[in-house]
């Protein structure tokens, strides 16, 4: 099999398509000098919010501070307690310990990778504030389950979307749903600008001013200061780019929902899937609309795999070799191995294959077939 070079994502091939578009945008503000807020973001919130069935949308800085911004909005911090899953990139996590609260992590659902949120109500104290479901991998966490344990306890919902925008369950977009959505657009992201970026998304119009107040230093009026906020805008560069890129999101999502389905199909012709022992698993959509900002395998020896496949010039990545819980920064939350055990296990078995939408038939095969290699080996 002759050696093929298939990146885990080709911003490249993407950036071919937008950057006559791009560049006259990004022009267009320095045309304006206009750089910090102003028109280009306003028109990309507008624009975001109504691409996520939203009433409001707030441009922030990046996805983390997305998550940062709603906690201090509604004063969460020393003494309380949040909610969420152990299994995600650390910024779910690290944005609750930074307003000085204490994170608590629920394990999770072993086919979804998602909060399990049959394991929710065990974890709920007098000191718990909110819960942050996180839509890992491009795939909605069951929000209705959430939703009903936090309208029980009086509990407010900060959905962690940064890797879900356009994702739909049950009528739901990904984002939409909770008190708060939060939203990256980093580049990697199925939307991603030319740098960081983020979004609030909230259907409150209270809730999203304050948003407006927190990322401008809680200033309301300039140089009057009534609470303590941060530096978290969203540059008029940034949203001027993303205001491009959002007309070929959908595009971009079609093809990734079909990059998948194809791996599926390959997989199950090449004999590597389904039956009673497969050699991968490879994922499991329960929402009706999964993006898939990631495609992510389980597979033993996962580690092996993925040097095996840098060998062949496939690239491939680990979301995420260490939960939350095992952190060492978390180390004085108490959490020790066999904490949560699905997570651990996701942590060690799972793997994510190139989906990015410019991926051809040619080097989905191949990507196959090089798995199909190591595991007859």
């Amino acid at each position: 099999m002759k050696k093929m070079e298939v990146p885990l994502l080709d911003l490249k091939a993407q950036h071919r398509v937008v950057k006559d578009r791009v560049a006259a945008a990004v022009a267009g503000v320095f045309e304006s000098q206009q750089f910090i807020l102003g028109t280009k973001v306003r028109e990309c919130e507008e624009a975001i919010a109504r691409y996520c069935g939203c009433d409001h949308a707030v441009g922030v800085s990046s996805g983390t501070d997305a998550l940062l911004a709603a906690l201090m909005a509604e004063n969460i911090g020393p003494g309380d307690e949040v909610i969420t899953s152990t299994y995600s990139f650390f910024a779910t996590a690290g944005s609750i310990a930074r307003v000085g609260a204490r994170p608590v992590f629920v394990d999770v659902d072993p086919v979804t990778f998602n909060l399990n949120p049959g394991l929710i109500e065990a974890k709920i104290t007098s000191r718990t504030r909110a819960l942050i479901p996180v839509h890992l991998y491009g795939q909605l966490c069951d929000m209705t389950a959430v939703m009903a344990i936090a309208r029980k306890h009086n509990l407010l919902v900060i959905e962690d979307a940064c890797q879900a925008i356009g994702a739909r369950h049950a009528g739901g977009n990904a984002g939409s749903i909770g008190h708060y959505g939060c939203l990256s657009f980093f580049p990697s992201k199925n939307l991603g600008c030319a740098g960081d970026g983020g979004m609030v998304l909230t259907n409150d119009a209270g809730r999203a001013a304050k948003i407006a107040i927190m990322r401008a230093h809680g200033s309301e009026v300039k140089y009057y200061h009534k609470t303590v906020g941060g530096n978290f805008r969203l540059d008029a560069l940034q949203a001027a780019v993303l205001t491009v890129k959002l007309d070929f999101l959908d595009a971009w999502t079609d093809a990734r929902r079909s990059n998948a389905a194809r791996y599926d199909r390959i997989f199950t012709e090449r004999g590597l899937s389904g039956g009673m022992k497969p050699s991968v698993q490879t994922p499991v959509s329960v929402t009706d609309r999964h993006v898939f900002n990631q495609y992510v395998l389980r597979v033993q020896k996962r580690d092996a795999l993925r040097e095996f496949l840098r060998s062949r010039g496939v690239g491939s990545e680990v979301y995420y070799p260490v939960p939350l819980h095992l952190q060492e920064c978390f180390r004085n939350l108490g959490g020790k191995p066999g904490d949560c055990p699905e997570s651990e296990k996701a942590a060690a078995e799972t793997l994510a294959l190139p989906v990015y939408p410019e991926l051809t038939d040619e080097q989905a095969v191949y990507v196959v077939d090089c798995i199909a290699e190591f595991v007859a080996g």
